[in-house]
């Protein structure tokens, strides 16, 4: 490993700047969703800058979150509520406002026994069994479904929490063996996942006429050269489930006769055009290929990606020092403004148990 070179094993977790250095902590990816093995979690690593009974109790959070089938963006926003009241400790005292109020949660005499609202798994419970009461908790902003649970001032306040708890939700998720990246195989119901994703802001798409092709196949129409293969949408829509937002830039090029980049030679353009997407942004920061929220996103997909599927941008990794070694997907150079990933020389499906 050269100089300044940071390696990035296959299915790398999650990363932090520091300083200007990338570091790096390697773990099995995970799109999130499982139960985390609470055993040794708290004298591992600390991430995010929450280390010890913190991570227990994060843990705690996640696993009452799978035990009520609630996916990853519960546990995110669960994890997220715990930081901005407590910074993930279980308090019994509350605070100047409020002082009856205690736990991970900061719970009033509402929630029950002193000594539930003091067991953080009961007090996770008893968050989340609210969180899934409020209409439209799932696609609205993080902090404002927190918001709407724990009525508190102000309904910003969990915002500056969001990343930490992405990034704890997923290394625990990943190094305890909890997780996966499981999706239907059906295009046109992942297209109406998608469409669904689009009408309330989450997925954003430069341009109409990429929409218009995946409304299409939401409609069941077979536009010729304008279709989208189904793991295209798959992966679509895993970054729909996992990015509070996620922008799309390019995918059908045939279908617009759009001669952009490497004109007809694209993967936007051969095998019918239906085999390539660009993201341009994910959990509302732009792209550029090394940026921390495109490695998250090739981390996710790298274990779950057929054999010959490929990603682009390799070159704006190398100038930030990042080197990858992904075992399925390819790497190939590309501007570094979005983050492109292909199908269009893979060989077989995703892997993704749907």
């Amino acid at each position: 490993m050269g100089a300044g070179k940071v390696a990035l094993a296959a299915g790398v977790a999650f990363l932090l700047m520091l300083g200007g250095t990338v570091a790096i902590s390697s773990a099995s990816a995970s799109c999130g969703g499982g139960s985390v093995n609470l055993a040794g979690v708290g004298t591992s690593a600390a991430v995010a800058g929450y280390s010890g009974d913190q991570l227990t109790i994060a843990g705690t959070v996640i696993n009452a979150a799978a035990e009520l089938g609630l996916d990853s963006r519960a546990a995110v926003i669960a994890v997220m509520t715990g930081m901005g009241e407590s910074s993930l400790r279980n308090l019994d005292h509350g605070d100047a406002v409020d002082n009856t109020t205690i736990g991970v949660f900061q719970q009033g005499e509402s929630y029950g026994p002193r000594a539930d609202r003091l067991d953080p798994k009961k007090a996770a419970t008893a968050f989340l069994t609210r969180l899934v009461q409020v209409p439209g908790w799932a696609t609205m902003p993080p902090s404002l479904a927190a918001h709407e649970v724990q009525i508190n001032q102000d309904p910003d306040h969990y915002t500056k929490f969001y990343p930490a708890a992405v990034e704890v939700v997923q290394a625990l998720t990943s190094t305890a063996g909890g997780g996966s990246c499981s999706v239907g195989g059906d295009a046109q119901t992942l297209a109406q996942e998608l469409v669904t994703a689009a009408g309330n802001g989450q997925l954003r798409v430069l341009q109409p006429r990429y929409l218009s092709q995946i409304e299409a196949v939401a409609a069941g129409q077979k536009v010729p050269d304008c279709g989208i293969d189904v793991g295209i949408l798959q992966i679509m829509v895993l970054a729909v489930r996992s990015f509070e937002t996620v922008g799309v830039s390019d995918i059908n090029r045939k279908c617009t006769g759009s001669l952009l980049g490497a004109g007809t030679g694209s993967s936007h353009w051969i095998e019918g055009g239906e085999k390539a997407v660009d993201f341009y942004a994910l959990g509302g920061s732009t792209l550029t290929g090394a940026d921390p929220q495109s490695i998250r996103l090739i981390s996710m997909l790298d274990p779950i990606m057929p054999a010959g599927s490929r990603v682009g941008q390799s070159d704006c990794r190398a100038d930030a020092g990042i080197s990858l070694a992904l075992r399925n997907l390819r790497e190939f150079e590309d501007t570094c403004n979005h983050l492109h990933v292909d199908l269009a020389y893979a060989k077989g499906p995703l892997n993704v148990g749907g």
